[in-house]
């Protein structure tokens, strides 16, 4: 237990005696994760309004005129059992008159036809998939089911949200990535420069028998230390960050949404204190290995 104390209490004179290298690794280190923890809190929003936007996305399953209520009834009690399917409801034909006066509320010509064969536009159902990965087998089922005359899907627009979601998601992982490399790189080299302004006394402990793990693990305690501290910061700025931008930006358009779930808040943020604190004890880990001071 004395050893343990004499450890800590050696990371800690170590941070105190070099305030200004140690304050700028925890700078580093909370830039970094800062923006690691930043790209995964805006990949979340990104996910979270592109799943409000899918919601608007439907397939429609345009159905033969002689489909009877029952046989209707049946057909979309059939689909929404699917697992690729959320939800699906029914569309008149009177419900999609009324919807048909609205979208051709421009077109005069449009709207004349309309008015003289009310009975023109089929009825539907409209199938909302569960995931919009999911919609083309949605499509594949519904052009082979008895009943149904016709299906419609916004193909572009669900390939490009699809698109537009895997590619932001690949390129918040890879700066992520980047940016610990970064942060653990740093660490490492506040360490090698604790390491060798404290050459001499190391030196002499060495002499004395104090053994190579003793003398290693108050620089294994200071870059965890740093970490968790620039780690502590990040989480706290983007956090507070957040919660402002949901307050303060309220005259954004409805389908841009930036408030997201505390539960990912707090899980996502615990991540990033124990990535700081791993790379804390690698970076000095990898200080320690190439410091011939050091060397087993």
């Amino acid at each position: 237990m004395t050893r343990v104390s004499y450890m800590f209490k050696e990371a800690i004179s170590n941070l105190s005696r070099n305030a200004l290298v140690v304050l700028g690794a925890i700078l580093a280190v909370f830039i970094s994760l800062t923006l690691t923890f930043g790209t995964l809190v805006f990949g979340e929003v990104v996910r979270v309004n592109t799943l409000r936007w899918a919601e608007d996305v439907r397939v429609i399953a345009f159905l033969q005129d002689d489909m009877t209520v029952e046989a209707t009834a049946q057909l979309q009690a059939e689909v929404a059992s699917w697992p690729q399917v959320e939800d699906v409801f029914y569309v008149s034909k009177a419900d999609a008159y009324e919807e048909a006066l609205i979208l051709f509320a421009n077109n005069d010509a449009m709207l004349s036809v309309l008015e003289q064969n009310p009975d023109l536009l089929p009825t539907s159902l409209r199938v909302q998939p569960a995931d919009p990965d999911d919609y083309d087998i949605i499509v594949a089922l519904l052009k082979t089911t008895p009943g149904v005359q016709k299906v419609q899907s916004a193909d572009a627009a669900i390939d490009a949200m699809i698109a537009l979601r895997d590619g932001l998601q690949l390129m918040f992982w890879i700066l992520a990535v980047a940016l610990g490399a970064a942060a653990i790189a740093l660490i490492a080299n506040t360490i090698h420069m604790a390491i060798y302004a404290r050459r001499e006394e190391i030196e002499i402990m060495r002499l004395v028998g104090a053994s190579n793990w003793f003398v290693r693990t108050p620089f294994l305690i200071e870059g965890a230390l740093e970490g968790f501290f620039g780690g502590a910061l990040a989480v706290a700025f983007v956090v507070t960050a957040q919660q402002l931008a949901v307050d303060r930006l309220q005259d954004l358009p409805d389908w841009i949404n930036l408030a997201i779930d505390n539960n990912f808040l707090v899980r996502q943020g615990a991540l990033v204190l124990l990535f700081g604190i791993a790379a804390g004890l690698i970076g000095s880990s990898l200080s320690l290995a190439v410091h011939r001071t050091l060397r087993s």
